[in-house]
């Protein structure tokens, strides 16, 4: 006799197409870190780039320790004179300014300020400039068409124009000069990581990732950012770049933090002070320091931009 055995069907366990855990994302952006690293090793320039730069964050990091006065205290010389408009010396490395403080100490202590507006505003940039690029190529139809129509609104406004009238109503300060650069930078990095997402989401693994019930969320943190981090880290540079050089045009307008010392400022009152052209231990340090921080970050972009790019890849 043969015996017949009947599963019902809620006995039957059929394996889900997609895993319920999310794919590793940590683990994709752990794998584009050593991506970066590999392209940093493989060029000279961005190697040379990411030197100079993480020379800068050491000094910026460890300038308490390293500033030999208090930038903000007036000096004097053993006679009880003011130190005022000082050459080099061995008391005063690099002198002193127009109101007799220590320049060397204003050097290093602005390099805090100007790379933390400048780290800073690289990451919000890249951060709003990928979120939104991935939202508008993933989704498309209405949502792509608000979108790209608010960062045409963006792309038409001027940049330092527009930069000197928020600073000036809201006041100068780091958080309103970090403000107002990620408001105008994020602008360029949407639209390229836009491009990218359209291409992406119409590939044979995108759409099976579809067919199979991926949530849009799944979509974008797994399938669709880890392919466009390249481009994010790209912009984080070039919007680093940028801030620097913004917050720099704008101290020497005069409208940087008036607490704080930055490079741009340090110009700025050599500027209105009328000693631009006769200190020049006052004036070419702080701008050989923005011209070696932004050649830095140019190293590395260009770096990165072989690495995507292959037509720039040198040929061996």
């Amino acid at each position: 006799m043969t015996t017949t055995t009947t599963t019902s069907s809620a006995d039957v366990r059929v394996a889900p197409l997609v895993p319920r855990r999310p794919a590793l994302t940590l683990l994709a952006i752990r794998r584009q870190l050593r991506t970066q690293a590999r392209i940093m090793q493989a060029d000279s320039f961005g190697l040379v780039g990411v030197v100079v730069v993480g020379l800068f964050i050491v000094i910026a990091l460890a300038a308490p320790l390293l500033a030999p006065y208090n930038p903000y205290a007036y000096q004097y010389l053993p006679n009880g004179t003011l130190a005022r408009m000082q050459p080099p010396s061995a008391i005063f490395l690099l002198g002193t300014n127009y109101y007799g403080q220590d320049v060397l100490s204003q050097l290093i202590r602005g390099s805090t300020v100007t790379l933390l507006v400048g780290l800073l505003s690289g990451v919000f940039i890249g951060f709003f400039g990928t979120a939104v690029g991935m939202v508008a190529g993933y989704f498309g139809g209405p949502v792509d068409d608000v979108l790209m129509r608010v960062v045409d609104v963006f792309m038409g406004v001027p940049t330092l124009p527009f930069a000197i009238v928020v600073v000036t109503i809201a006041g100068p300060s780091i958080e309103h000069i970090i403000f107002v650069i990620t408001l105008l930078f994020w602008r360029t990095s949407a639209r390229v990581i836009r491009s990218s997402v359209l291409t992406l989401r119409e590939l044979g693994y995108m759409r099976a990732a579809r067919v199979a019930g991926a949530s849009h969320v799944r979509m974008l943190l797994i399938h669709v950012m880890p392919n466009v981090l390249p481009l994010t880290f790209l912009y984080v540079v070039f919007g680093a770049g940028a801030a620097v050089l913004t917050e720099a045009s704008l101290s020497f307008l005069g409208l940087g933090d008036p607490f704080v010392v930055s490079w741009g400022q340090m110009l700025y009152f050599a500027f209105t002070t009328a000693s631009i052209r006769t200190a020049w231990w006052w004036v070419l340090p702080p701008a050989l320091c923005v011209i070696a921080f932004m050649s830095g970050l140019y190293f590395i972009g260009r770096a990165y931009e072989e690495y995507l790019n292959p037509r720039l890849r040198r040929r061996v």
